[in-house]
């Protein structure tokens, strides 16, 4: 059997994490949560997960900012990040895909389109 792909979900809404922590664990994920960009930033520094689930929204440090130092980390920049934000409007998004997102996806979302497309991602 091959290793589970281990994801990090970062989400400051502690009802978005544990529900997407369940749903990942569910579907045979290795999982890590941070509450915040700061222990986002620490978990990353002491573990490489294949994939980050990332809110852009947080009181610390944002997604954007998050996601730029993955992709200018030589040991992380091959993690695919996902953004998962309440931001909609065509500029965040741009910017999320410019600094080097995988995928954008709106809150709220499918849980089942999200799976699927953490699926295809990781294949």
């Amino acid at each position: 059997m091959s290793v589970a792909a281990k994801i990090l979900v970062v989400d400051d809404d502690p009802y978005i994490l544990m529900s997407l922590e369940f749903l990942m664990k569910k579907n045979g994920y290795d999982v890590m949560v941070a509450r915040n960009g700061n222990e986002a930033l620490e978990l990353l520094n002491q573990s490489v997960p294949n994939l980050v689930l990332l809110d852009i929204m947080m009181p610390d440090v944002d997604g954007y900012e998050i996601c730029k130092h993955i992709k200018k980390t030589e040991a992380l920049k091959n993690i695919h990040v996902i953004f998962m934000s309440a931001k909609t409007k065509d500029a965040d998004i741009k910017k999320g895909y410019e600094v080097g997102a995988a995928l954008y996806v709106k809150k709220p979302f499918s849980t089942r389109e999200l799976v699927k497309n953490i699926q295809e991602i990781l294949a």
